[in-house]
């Protein structure tokens, strides 16, 4: 990978690796639903017009039942509770957990009978970052809540389920225009809870930075992005970046947030990486095709 390619992941590297940063600035002042509201409501507001003079929308809505069901998957539930899991735990723990979605994915894809036996390495990788997961999660024990920790399993569920939907129940749609909609969507949903839970005074301008910046940098710019990428490399060799971002965030979260980024849970992001690129490695010929990784925007 060099020249166009390697600038694109690069930038993707580091525009989904920040969220975790931003989301946890933005909560100590705001309640995870407005953020929600506020970063989907800007991110539509700027792709929805480009999707419109882009692309056709009407196949898109003419599916608006799986359509709803991504945005509630992939953004509405998310990326509420893992606001939520910030205001609980640190940036660093929240982002290293979430590095377990291939995992989860490969564990969806066995449990719905959707991929044939995985064979010793693929169970030995399921093992590994099961083991690696723990490590992360026991390296930060003292600040450790158990409510964030069942927030942050189901946001990697939730991010594990929605490319699936996305595949296949919304295959061959524009993705720009899946995006906007599924982003415009969410927002509706958001609206009444957002505005019930506004801030009674103006953030600061380090929280009003922070949602700009998920809103415009995290998700708009960071979807438009990785749709190039995506055309320069291919979906699966795009979604390399599932193992830097955790990295970005975790070391963000040490040097702005002063975090503590202890030996277990730099072990254990390290097993998590190995496992999951030895679970989700390309099958031999014959066999099922694996369970590709799927990048979480955070």
């Amino acid at each position: 990978m060099s020249g166009r390619p390697l600038v694109l992941f690069a930038l993707m590297s580091v525009i989904w690796g920040i969220p975790y940063l931003f989301i946890r600035i933005a909560v100590a002042e705001v309640s995870p639903a407005f953020l929600v509201l506020a970063r989907t409501g800007i991110a539509a507001a700027i792709l929805l017009p480009f999707a419109l003079l882009r692309v056709d929308l009407r196949p898109i809505l003419a599916r608006w039942r799986w359509l709803a069901a991504f945005a509630l998957i992939e953004i509405a539930i998310p990326w509420v509770l893992l606001g939520s899991a910030e205001q609980k735990v640190s940036s660093s723990l929240a982002a290293l957990v979430i590095a377990a979605v291939p995992l989860v994915g490969v564990g969806i894809a066995l449990a719905t009978g959707r991929s044939e036996r995985m064979g010793a390495v693929g169970i030995l990788g399921l093992l590994v970052g099961i083991a690696g997961v723990a490590a992360i999660v026991g390296g930060d024990l003292e600040t450790t809540d158990p409510i964030a920790l069942v927030e942050l399993g189901v946001v990697a569920v939730c991010y594990a389920t929605g490319p699936v939907i996305l595949a296949r129940r919304l295959a061959g749609l524009p993705a720009v225009g899946v995006m906007s909609l599924s982003l415009g969507l969410t927002c509706l949903l958001y609206l009444p809870i957002g505005i019930f839970q506004r801030p009674d005074a103006l953030p600061s301008p380090a929280v009003i930075g922070s949602i700009l910046t998920l809103a415009v940098v995290c998700t708009a710019i960071g979807f438009l992005v990785f749709a190039a990428l995506i055309d320069a490399v291919g979906p699966v060799r795009a979604t390399v970046i599932t193992y830097v971002n955790p990295a970005v965030a975790a070391v963000l979260g040490v040097v702005v947030l002063n975090e503590t980024l202890t030996p277990a849970m730099i072990a254990g992001f390290g097993l998590v990486t190995l496992g999951s690129v030895l679970a989700t490695r390309p099958p031999r010929a014959g066999t099922a095709e694996a369970v590709p990784a799927v990048p979480a925007a955070g």
